[in-house]
């Protein structure tokens, strides 16, 4: 079990990722197919009340840095479901860097409207992406501008849409009955999940499948804007619009990829090393290192130029 509810974590860690950056990637070719897609991209948009914890406003056409929350969400029938994954992404135009947060699920934190204090992926459950994103400013002292919510279920068709990804392996992997040689390899949907979710056989564990992520994210990028792929770019918006939700209007996606087009190159990834884990009353919790969560807050703040 322990197993499976790893694996379902670390699917959605990937997957969040390269969603957020296959929507950039396809702006551009989608604004000249505006007409055809406006439907598809229509479905996806779902606006939310704009963040009470910036001054000002923000303009991503005039390169103003902003945030980025990802929800990887596992929704059913007769359920509201609940965020699996959560992942910040801030975004810096002047200094063209994405720097990406993944929060662990079991963090013991206020659910910021619901008056209480348990697992921040409950917060999704009891109020949606509003009470999500009011619970993840409230945890990092920082705004949230924008919210991509992606229903998992997905992720392999994206990837089977595109006829799969290539990646340079840089180690020989086996899990169960799959296979990786060392070198470049061809990935289907399943593939790269197991692919993404290989730890305990890599012996740089959380370090190896780190880089193996953000081997997919850039794979699925450069995939999904080369010019095979964008010949069926009405499938992977329908792919897309079916499978997220997000407040990016159209004109949003067009500037950033019009404007941050290397973006993608230079992604890095911060993550909790510090913290440690604990049972109350037989529920499981993790704990941030204070000094930690303090170093992480200040580093994303000052990558939106904020104090």
């Amino acid at each position: 079990m322990e197993d499976k509810k790893w694996y379902k974590q670390k699917k959605y860690q990937i997957t969040l990722g390269i969603v957020l950056l296959l929507v950039f990637g396809v702006g551009g070719y989608a604004f000249s197919l505006y007409n055809s897609f406006n439907s598809a991209l229509g479905n996806m948009h779902e606006p939310i009340n704009k963040t009470d914890k910036r001054e000002n406003d923000i303009s991503i056409k005039k390169q103003d840095p902003f945030s980025v929350l990802l929800l990887g969400v596992d929704e059913r029938a007769n359920d509201s479901g609940r965020s699996d994954t959560m992942i910040v992404m801030t975004v810096n135009p002047k200094e063209e860097s994405v720097k990406m947060l993944s929060i662990p699920r079991d963090t013991k934190t206020e659910i910021v409207g619901n008056g209480t204090v348990e697992k921040i992926n409950h917060a999704y459950a009891r109020g949606g992406a509003e009470m999500a994103i009011a619970t993840v400013e409230n945890f990092l002292d920082m705004p949230i501008d924008y919210y991509v919510k992606v229903n998992m279920e997905g992720f392999k068709d994206i990837i089977d849409t595109l006829n799969g990804v290539t990646v340079v392996n840089d180690m020989d992997l086996t899990y169960k009955n799959y296979h990786f040689p060392k070198g470049e390899i061809e990935l289907n949907g399943k593939e790269a999940l197991i692919f993404s979710r290989i730890r305990y056989e890599d012996p740089r564990g959380d370090f190896g499948r780190q880089i193996r992520q953000k081997q997919l994210i850039q794979a699925v990028l450069d995939k999904g804007t080369n010019l095979s792929s964008l010949l069926k770019i009405d499938d992977i918006l329908g792919n897309l619009g079916d499978n997220i939700k997000t407040n990016f209007t159209l004109t949003e996606m067009l500037n950033i990829q019009k404007q941050y087009k290397s973006l993608n190159k230079s992604i890095e990834q911060i993550q909790f090393e510090k913290g440690n884990g604990g049972k109350e009353a037989g529920v499981w919790y993790y704990y941030p290192d204070a000094n930690e969560l303090s170093e992480i807050k200040q580093t994303l703040k000052s990558h939106l130029l904020l104090k």
